[in-house]
């Protein structure tokens, strides 16, 4: 009778979800650069075509700086260990249901007014592809969905990755799926940019059915900058304020040439990247390539600046511009707020590049509410993963359940 209680309960819930014209949905993000948690609260209305969302609310809550230094020993397979891991994936499960909270709370609501959540979690590794070594496709994302579930009462999804790298796509990117679901009427060819941790573009061309859509990752985004800065400041400055040091410096065309050879930016799409590519080793390297020519703080930022710039540039060029003519960019993430990585973008590909905020959806808050839309895809029952995206053999249902039972 216990289990069949249980049961009950779950099912209950759903249904009593399900029956809303409109849910009211917490969609929570820790992206990349491992620099904190954004929880957005949101309206959905509706699913697939007729999805309506729109943001009340959105917070970032950043780690504390132990914190985060803990994080980033976990990307690290020389300083990670499987009790690290253990214990961060309750501990930012904790986390990220405290921002969940934290974030209703500031707009007067209680949980027990919210209808679902939808957590992306924390990557702390991913392997998008077999490689040299054999390596099986696979993906981490951490910050448990049961805590999540158990702290806030509320219906949690989370795990949103794994199905499409268990039907052999790359798990990313995802944000395309509701790219296309939103704004797939506008009628000009678009193109959406994050500036995250990573770069990754949606191009959505006029007319578009699902197959049509072009999305993949453009290759670093912030981080590169973000850990150049640290290594040069002794973490004194963890960024480059609104690209205040980049404009100061000269871009270095013999470094960024060396390292646009690299063969992910040759490869076609789909593809994804990471901190695996992108990440610690490469940017000591970077450095020391820098330091080797006589480059200053500056030109050393500059260059890594450009090399985000000019690996978006070229993606436009080699992969989404013989598909269609490029009329809109739009810059999401933290990238925006960097006025070199903007102006560059500009002058390279001679279109105005606008903020995503433009679109009716904070910038900052984009990823938050996109795993939003992709909780309430899930309880619908809808594949939202996109193979011309991911390279999945085959659409698939996104995520996974959690519930207390509260």
């Amino acid at each position: 009778m216990i289990g069949m209680s249980s049961r009950g309960r779950l099912l209950d819930e759903m249904n009593r979800v399900l029956s809303k014209g409109e849910r009211t949905v917490i969609g929570l993000m820790s992206g990349t650069s491992g620099d904190g948690i954004t929880a957005a609260v949101t309206k959905v209305a509706g699913n697939y075509i007729g999805t309506k969302l729109s943001v009340i609310s959105y917070e970032t809550y950043l780690y504390e700086k132990d914190f985060r230094q803990r994080i980033f020993e976990i990307f690290d397979p020389e300083t990670s260990s499987v009790n690290a891991i253990c214990e961060m994936n309750f501990e930012i499960g904790r986390k990220l249901a405290e921002a969940a909270i934290s974030t209703a709370r500031k707009v007067g609501m209680s949980m027990s007014e919210v209808d679902l959540i939808g957590s992306h979690g924390q990557t702390i590794y991913h392997i998008p592809r077999p490689g040299e070594k054999g390596e099986t496709r696979s993906t981490l994302q951490i910050g448990e969905p049961s805590v999540i579930a158990e702290r806030t009462g509320v219906l949690t999804v989370a795990d949103f990755r794994k199905m499409d790298v268990a039907a052999c796509g790359e798990g990313a990117p995802l944000v395309p799926y509701v790219d296309y679901v939103l704004f797939r009427k506008r009628g000009k060819g678009m193109a959406l940019q994050n500036i995250g941790g990573i770069g990754n573009v949606t191009y959505i061309p006029p007319g578009a059915k699902e197959d049509d859509v072009i999305a993949f990752d453009t290759g670093p985004g912030n981080m590169v900058v973000d850990m150049l800065v640290q290594l040069y400041t002794d973490s004194k400055l963890t960024y480059d304020p609104e690209g205040s040091i980049a404009m100061k410096g000269r871009v270095n065309d013999k470094i960024l040439n060396e390292v646009m050879t690299i063969e992910f930016f040759r490869m076609k799409p789909p593809k994804s990247t990471g901190r695996e590519l992108f990440g610690k080793e490469f940017v000591l390297s970077f450095k020391e390539r820098a330091d080797s020519l006589g480059l200053t703080f500056e030109d050393a930022v500059a260059t890594a600046t450009a090399l985000t710039t000019e690996s978006i540039v070229r993606s436009y060029e080699d992969f989404v511009k013989p598909r269609g003519k490029v009329e809109e960019v739009f810059v999401a993430g933290g990238g925006m707020r960097n006025r070199a990585m903007v102006a560059w973008l500009e002058r390279d590909l001679r279109v105005p590049v606008r903020s995503f905020d433009e679109l009716g959806i904070p910038s900052e808050a984009r990823e938050a509410a996109y795993f939003a839309v992709l909780a309430n895809e899930f309880i619908h029952g809808n594949y939202s993963n996109l193979p011309s995206a991911t390279g999945a053999r085959e659409r698939v249902i996104l995520g996974s359940l959690c519930y207390a039972g509260k």
